[in-house]
Parts: structure tokens; sequence; C-alpha cells
């Protein structure tokens, strides 16, 4: 009984020394950090960011930048009822209605109640412009007016609903439900409102590019914001925009406004942190300044822990200012957290590989690019499409609009983020030792050096495939939100394609860099082959974790289904024992195949990966196409 207890008591006496170890380390560091950056310094940096909250605060105040003002001229009397409707336009110029000036320096003309246009592209886009115009003018008067049901007869509230999975997809307006808010909104906008018939004037002014009836009426009106104002950070459609209940001009597409706030209010802070944060990593490589670390009795992991504490805790902290100035809960600030340790996770890792501070430079812009771009661009798309979940700032939206955000939905957006995190610092802290800190060697070969860190005998194959799958998993989430936007006939080919390339890489790269160095003398086909197939079934095991996709419903897109096709498919047991096995040896043979062109050289390797691609994009089409 004793033995078992001393061996528990000296375990908790190692925990509680390495605790203080690295609480040591995290103060030593907040004390350096903090004389580096001195007091000049220090404030110049905090004027910027109040400047840039002025300048954002004041944009989102001021209802935006007008970018486009007085692009198109409009012919108009200056006692008419539509001088006031351009002048209140910021894109429309007033000019005088002079018809042998149209196509010249002027695109509209409105004279004797009717309207001539311009036969160009300009001319029917200032059309278009200038009936836009009409409408917000013939709204903000009506909202004006004591009675609002006589303004406002009819009123629409839209509310977004999920598609079952085996529901079809209309092409174009005209379905039914509640699946297609434009189409309901269309039906219903065209008549019997007053500010639905002021826009069947404008329709029939524009017919073409000669003149039209002049059905617009308007007449005097208070100015306003227009149908798509600055969003609120409360309620159901005010982050994102656009209106969702109202008349039916009032109803509008979800704008993607409050998402570019929220990426600007939490990500530019990162992009702060980061930065010493890296310098701090890199100031211990030049001229040995870390040696002393190295020979204390710390360990790596130790170390990295103790000078990366202060600086996650420190973005947790902004990141909780923020979203408590905002109006978020908890959920905002678990949401954004992972996205701060991966941003700190890839800093290490390059303040690792740099071999100067211009290198260093270039990675940490470089990962605030990628990451900012993963995190920014899917948000656009909340309440759209359940792509928008594999970024956690849809989270943030999500908690902010007030709808809630499941546990299956968090695991999905910041999964990938944790596990990417741990997987950057395993790799960092593999060459942080006196070999390769100090050694002036290239950034791939440094990789390299971290991948041989982490092999230990053939299953580490298996391992490091396993654990490139948050990698490949963002990867693929990221080409299936870039392609979304393209024709399903065109972004489905170059999808299989982009997965294809980037899994190979992934269950390969580890094999290369293996026989460049503890299988350096067993470069046999033989081995080749082991090592592939470890590696392949690797990676099939840690592809199974993707299921998680089934609970967002991703695989109702058809780029999901592509993506992730074998995930959860409904089969018989035979089909389902197939589709089991099949991408087991799919991995095996391509991972062979690339295994064996990397026991010779680079360039093998390489020439290698183009038919481990090809068989495995075309088995990708062979699914899909029977999937459907």
């Amino acid at each position: 009984m004793s033995a078992p207890r001393e061996r528990l008591q000296a375990a908790v006496r190692t925990a509680r020394d390495g605790l203080r170890s690295v609480a040591r380390i995290a103060r030593w560091e907040i004390g350096r950090s903090a004389g580096v950056v001195d007091r000049r310094t220090a404030i110049l940096g905090l004027v910027a960011l109040l400047l840039a909250g002025a300048v954002g605060g004041a944009a989102m105040a001021a209802g935006g930048v007008a970018l486009d003002r007085d692009v198109y001229r409009v012919g108009v009397d200056a006692d008419g009822p539509y001088h006031e409707v351009v002048r209140e336009s910021p894109a429309l110029a007033p000019r005088p209605p002079d018809v042998g000036r149209l196509g010249d320096d002027i695109e509209v003309v409105v004279r004797d109640g009717r309207f001539y246009v311009a036969d160009s592209q300009k001319g029917r886009a200032a059309l278009s412009t200038f009936r836009d115009a009409v409408r917000r003018h013939n709204l903000n008067r009506m909202r004006d007016e004591q009675n609002v049901s006589a303004a406002f007869p009819v009123v629409v509230t839209l509310q977004y609903a999920e598609r079952a999975p085996d529901e079809g997809v209309v092409a174009g307006g005209g379905a039914s439900g509640t699946d297609d808010g434009d189409a309901s909104r269309e039906t219903t906008g065209d008549g019997g409102s007053g500010d639905g018939d002021g826009d069947g004037g404008g329709g029939d002014g524009g017919g073409g590019a000669g003149a039209g009836d002049g059905d617009f009426d308007a007449v005097g009106g208070a100015s306003g914001d227009g149908p798509i104002g600055v969003p609120g950070f409360g309620g159901a459609g005010g982050l994102l925009g656009g209106g969702t209940s109202g008349s039916p001009a009032d109803i509008s597409p979800p704008f993607p406004f409050g998402a570019l706030v929220l990426a600007f209010v939490f990500f530019i802070p990162m992009n702060f942190v980061i930065q010493p944060y890296g310098s701090s990593i890199l100031n211990e490589r030049i001229n040995r300044r870390g040696e002393l670390l190295l020979v204390a009795p710390v360990s790596p992991a130790a170390i990295v822990a103790g000078k990366t504490l202060p600086y996650l805790a420190l973005l947790v902290g902004i990141t909780a200012v923020v979203a408590l100035a905002i109006g978020g809960s908890p959920v905002s600030v678990a949401a954004v957290a992972p996205i701060a340790a991966l941003y700190l996770a890839a800093t290490f890792v390059g303040g690792m590989f740099a071999r100067s501070f211009k290198e260093l430079t270039f990675v940490t812009v470089s990962i605030s690019v990628f990451l900012t771009s993963y995190a920014f661009v899917p948000a656009i798309f909340t309440n759209v499409t359940p792509i928008a979940l594999i970024s956690p700032l849809t989270l943030v939206v999500h908690d902010l609009q007030g709808t809630g955000v499941t546990a299956a939905q968090y695991v999905f957006s910041t999964g990938p983020f944790y596990v990417g995190s741990a997987v950057c610092f395993l790799l960092g802290v593999g060459v942080y030792r006196e070999e390769d800190m100090f050694t002036q060697r290239p950034v791939p070969l440094k990789f390299l050096d971290a991948l041989n860190s982490r092999i230990d005998g053939r299953r580490s194959m298996a391992v490091l495939s396993a654990l490139s799958i948050p990698f490949v998993f963002i990867a693929e989430l990221l080409a299936i939100a870039v392609l979304f936007v393209l024709p399903v006939e065109v972004s489905i080919p170059l999808l299989l394609v982009a997965v294809a390339t980037v899994e190979e890489v992934a269950k390969s790269v580890h094999v290369y860099a293996g026989f460049r160095g503890p299988f350096a003398g067993q470069r046999g086909w033989r081995t080749a082959l082991v090592l592939g197939a470890l590696s392949g079934f690797g990676f099939f095991v840690g592809e199974k974790f993707t299921a998680v996709v089934q609970f967002v419903g991703l695989p109702n897109l058809e780029l999901g289904r592509a993506a992730f096709g074998s995930a959860g498919v409904a089969a018989t047991p035979t089909v389902g024992l197939l589709l089991l096995l099949a991408p087991l040896a799919l991995h095996a043979t391509t991972t062979s195949i690339a295994s064996l062109g990397a026991t010779r050289s680079r360039r093998s390797y390489v020439a290698a990966l183009v038919p481990a691609i090809a068989v495995h994009t075309a088995y990708n089409l062979a699914v899909v196409s029977s999937l459907g």
C-alpha cells in the first residue's frame, strides 16, 4: 500500500513543481516583455487602437462611407418632385433636365413626366439606383404617416427554416413554403401597399432606353437611412442587417456588416499581441540567449507554456472585454479563445522556424491573413448556409443574436482550432532543443526536423497521420467556403481535386521526413509499403471523427456531400461494410504510392504524389457519382 501511495505523492510533487516552474517563467516573461516595450511605444499603440475604434464607430454612426458618391448624373427640375429624391441619394447628382446631353454627362433625364435613359450599361445602372432612391423616399414618407396600417396594409415576418435532407432545391424564385424567403417576398411585395406601387411605377419607367409613364409619385417626405442601415448588436436580424419583419419592402436579405465589425473588433488585438510573442520566441534563438533555459532543470514543454501563458491570458482578457462591450456572453469568449490559441501556436512554430526577424514578419503576416480569412469569410454566410459554422466567429454572431449554440455546433466550429493548436505546440516543442534552436536551417528543413522529433518507430506514422486531421479538416472546409459561390458543375470537380491533394500531402509528408531521418537506412520498397499502409490506416481512423459534420447539416449541401460523402450514409449492411473498408484501402494504397517516391528524393516524392492524387480524385468522383 505504501509503494502506490509514494508514487502518487511523487507524481503530485512533480506536477506541483512543474506548475511552479511555469508560473515562474510566466512572471519572468511578463517582466521581460514590459521592459522591452517603452512608455512611448505603449502610448502610441493605445492611441492607434483608440483612433481605429473612433473611426469605426464614426463609420457605424454615419451609416458607412459612401464610396459611390455622385457617380450617376440625373437631370431633374429644381422645383420638381424628383429633385429632393436625387439630392438625398449619395450616388446621384442633380443636373439640369437637358435631353440633348443624355449619354454625354447625364445618364437619366426626367422631363414632362417621362424618363429618358442613356443607352449604355452605366445608364441602366443609374436608372436602377434612381428607382431604389425613389423607393426609399416613398418608404420614408409613409413611415411618417400616423396611421401605420393605412401606409403598410401588408406586414410580413420572415423566418428561416432548415431544409430537410431529402427536400429538393428549386432553382430561381417560385418555391413554396418558408424555405424560400426571397420568393415569398417577391410575391407579397408587388401589390397591396403604397411602396409597392411606387416600385412598380419605377419598373415601368425603366423598361427600356426610351421613355416611361413615370408613376414614381415622389412628393416631399423626410429623408432616412434606407432599408439597409447600420445594424445593431441585438435582435434576431439586426446584427446582420436587413429586415426580417415589416412591410414587404422592408424585408431584405441578411447583410454581413455585423460579421465585418466582429472580425475587426476581435482580430485586430490578436495581430498586435502575436507580434511581441513571436519576437520573444525568436529572441531566445539569437546569440544563444535561450541557452540558460535549456540547461535549467525545466522541461521544454514547461518553458513554452510559461512563455505562452501571459499572451494567452491577455488575449482572453481582451476578448472578454470586447464581448462584454458588444453584449456577448461567455459563449463568445469560449468561441474566440481557440482562435487566439491557434494564433499563438502558429506564431510559436513560426518563431521556431524563422531565421530572422524579416522572415518572422512574413510568417506572422501569413498566419494572420490565413486565419482571419478562415474565420471571416464563412461568417458572412451566417443564417444562410451551414458552411458558416466552420468559423467560430459564427458562434459569436449566434450568441449576440440570442439564437443559441448547441454543443455539436461548438465542437464542429472550435474542435479543429483546439486540436490544431495542440499539434502546432507539439511540433514546436519538438525542435525546442539546442541542435535546432541555434542553427540557421531553412524553414522546410526545420519543419522536417519537427516531424522527425515526433517519429519513434513505425507506429508514429499512424499517429502523425491522425494528428494531421485538424489541418486537413480546416483546409477542406475553407475550400468548400471558397468554392461555394461557383456553379455545382464547376465547384465539385475542383473540390475533389483539392481534397485529394490536401489529404495525400498530409498523409505522406511525415513519411518523407522519416526517410530523411530515422528511416534513412531503411529505404527499401517493403519499408515504404509498410509505412504507407500505417500512415493510411492512421488517417482512416482519424477521418472517422469528421462524422461530427452530420450534426450541423453540412452533408445537406452538395459540396458537403462531395467532401464528406461517406460519413454516416444510410445503406444496407453489405454496402455499409464496403463503404467502411473502401476508404481504408484507398488511403493505404495512395499513401504507399507516395511513400515509394519518398524513398529516393524530393523530386521523386513530388512526382509520386501526382498518381496518388489522381487515384484519390478518381475514387472521390466515383463515390460522389454513385451516392448522388
